[in-house]
């Protein structure tokens, strides 16, 4: 590394969140939890129903998502996925505030068409 760039400071490749808009920022978050798979199940979150709302409060992004089950091994991990991966899309520091829910329960029929199928659930 150069001297120069030293100067320069480490580069963002990500958007500056000055230039996301609240609607805009609400799609990237969708979009960035489409990357994040459940280890047990190898499908998204939002593929698997898990993802209830996705909002914008006071510039923090916030999610509210279930597990499959209270038991689940991905209680801890999948939440902090999902923040890494939300705050990884924006390319700057943003706010992300992950919330675990369990009203409603999840069930099967929450998943994606696509998702029930790759699991051997009958589709309707």
């Amino acid at each position: 590394m150069s001297a120069g760039d030293e100067e320069r400071g480490p580069v963002s490749i990500g958007m500056d969140r000055a230039e996301i808009s609240a609607d805009s920022a609400i799609d990237v978050t969708w979009s960035a939890l489409r990357s994040v798979y459940d280890p047990e199940l190898y499908l998204d979150v939002v593929s698997l129903g898990l993802v209830y709302d996705v909002r914008e409060e006071d510039g923090t992004i916030v999610v509210e998502m279930t597990l499959t089950t209270p038991g689940c091994p991905a209680s801890e991990s999948l939440p902090e996925m999902a923040r890494a991966a939300i705050s990884q899309s924006f390319g700057s520091p943003t706010p992300v505030d992950v919330r675990i829910i369990w009203d409603p329960p999840w069930t099967p029929a929450l998943m994606d068409t696509d998702a029930a199928a790759a699991l051997g659930f009958r589709v309707r």
